[in-house]
Formats: structure tokens, C-alpha cells, sequence
């Protein structure tokens, strides 16, 4: 079953149910696939398009969360955190820090990467591999430690 599928059908049972937070949220994901769809001048989305979305969308809550932290809105954390939890329910399991530096340190030693000067040739042969995997602020920091490492 394609993660759209899988959208419509849990779209169905959180209606039937009553939950509506979950409701809500899987419209916002249907609403912002709908627009990558037009946007792929209406060419029909693919699982990994689909992941690439859902996971912009689980960065930009964990912004908002990070922000309203910020400000003292807990309120507003609690739901942005119950959202972003629907979010990544489609999502692949997220890999851990552990699994993303040792990938990040087999790139590293592939491309023969010497220090923080490298940092783009790292990234460009690494997203690839990680990219709906992992989330981007984890892999941005390992890899600026990995090559930060290097030069000492």
C-alpha cells in the first residue's frame, strides 16, 4: 500500500473515530502532497516524493516547536508535537546519531574529505543515502564535527 493509501484509509478511520487532531493533521499532509502534485505539473507523486515532503513538513515542526519553546508556549508545543507525531507515523524510522556518523565517516573517508572545506562534496554524495532517513540539523551537525575533527 502506498503511503497515500495508507493516508486516505487512516484519513477514514480518524473521522470514523472522532480523532481530530489526527484528522486535521493527515488533511494538511493530503493538502500539502496535493500541492507538490501540482507543482510535478500534476504527474502523480511517487513514495519518495511523497517522503520528501512529509519530511520538509516534520522539519518545519520542529522548527515551530523550537520557536514557540523559545517564547514560553507550551500550548503551543504540545500540539505542534502531537502533529509533527502523525507526521512521522508515514515517514521511515528516523536513523539514530550513531547510524548517521558512521555513515557520514564512510563518506568521508570515500571522498578523501581533509577538512570543514569539504563539507559540500561530503553532503552531496552523503544526502543521497540519508535523505527522509535522518533529520537534516543531525546530519549538518555529525558532519561538521567529522571534518571539524580532521584538521585538529
Amino acid at each position: 500500500m502506498s503511503i497515500q493509501d495508507e493516508l486516505t484509509e487512516d484519513l477514514k478511520i480518524a473521522m470514523k473515530s472522532g480523532d481530530t487532531i489526527t484528522k486535521d493533521t493527515i488533511r494538511m499532509i493530503k493538502a500539502a502532497l496535493q500541492n507538490a502534485t501540482l507543482a510535478a505539473n500534476g504527474e502523480p507523486l511517487d513514495d519518495a516524493s511523497v517522503n520528501q515532503v512529509l519530511s520538509k513538513m516534520a522539519k518545519e515542526y520542529r522548527d515551530s516547536i523550537t520557536t514557540y519553546r523559545g517564547a514560553n508556549r507550551e500550548d503551543l508545543v504540545a500540539k505542534e508535537e502531537v502533529e509533527l507525531a502523525v507526521i512521522m507515523r508515514y515517514l521511515p524510522e528516523q536513523m539514530s546519531e550513531d547510524q548517521v556518523r558512521i555513515i557520514v565517516q564512510t563518506v568521508v573517508q570515500e571522498i578523501g574529505a581533509t577538512g570543514l572545506g569539504d563539507k559540500g562534496k561530503v553532503m552531496g554524495a552523503l544526502m543521497p543515502q540519508v535523505r527522509g532517513k535522518a533529520d537534516g540539523s543531525v546530519v549538518n551537525t555529525v558532519v561538521s564535527e567529522i571534518l571539524a575533527s580532521l584538521v585538529s
